[in-house]
């Protein structure tokens, strides 16, 4: 058996040597897709009353389907090379430099984090629904390390009220000034 808190630290160093090869302006989309997947969940739970009811009324086991499901849509999506002639051709997505591999690698490693950590959140927000996966026991000393990452996880700063907005400002900002 694994620990969450190890299988995060490999996630992390999977998604950061795939960040390696990919460069930092594609590690930097997917980053901007997680951000909006964290979005599109907190505006869905705090505005749309047809989700909220569907929140309440389902099982632990389906709501963790449903926010995993978004979320990897939009990743999935943030990891498709960008097709549009006036992006691809713009030159900012050729790897040609060691700093360009360097920050995709960093880059990668957040995004892994993100990705994992958003995952990890939401199953145990859902008290680890599934038979093969167990919740960290507090009486083990792996068990305490995996429950203290509990709170440094994206959803439970990054999907507070004004955190959330502010980052998404920050993409879009990001995203007219340096790929447009």
């Amino acid at each position: 058996m694994i620990s969450l808190n190890v299988l995060m630290w490999i996630f992390i160093l999977l998604f950061a040597l795939i960040g390696a090869m990919r460069g930092w302006a594609k590690e930097l989309l997917v980053s901007f897709s997680i951000v909006l997947g964290l979005f599109t969940m907190t505006v869905l739970e705090s505005f749309v009353p047809f989700f909220q009811n569907i929140l309440e009324t389902s099982q632990p086991q389906s709501i963790f389907w449903l926010r995993g499901g978004i979320l990897a849509a939009l990743v999935f999506f943030g990891y498709q090379t960008p097709k549009f002639p006036r992006i691809a051709d713009s030159g900012r997505f050729i790897r040609n430099m060691l700093q360009d591999t360097l920050l995709g690698s960093v880059l990668g490693g957040i995004n892994g984090f993100l990705v994992f950590g958003t995952l990890w959140y939401y199953l145990h927000t859902a008290g680890y629904p599934f038979s093969f996966i167990t919740a960290p026991d507090a009486a083990t000393v792996t068990g305490q390390a995996a429950l203290n990452w509990i709170g440094f996880l994206p959803p439970s700063w990054l999907m507070t009220s004004p955190t959330i907005y502010i980052a998404v400002a920050l993409c879009f900002v990001f995203v007219i000034v340096v790929f447009l």
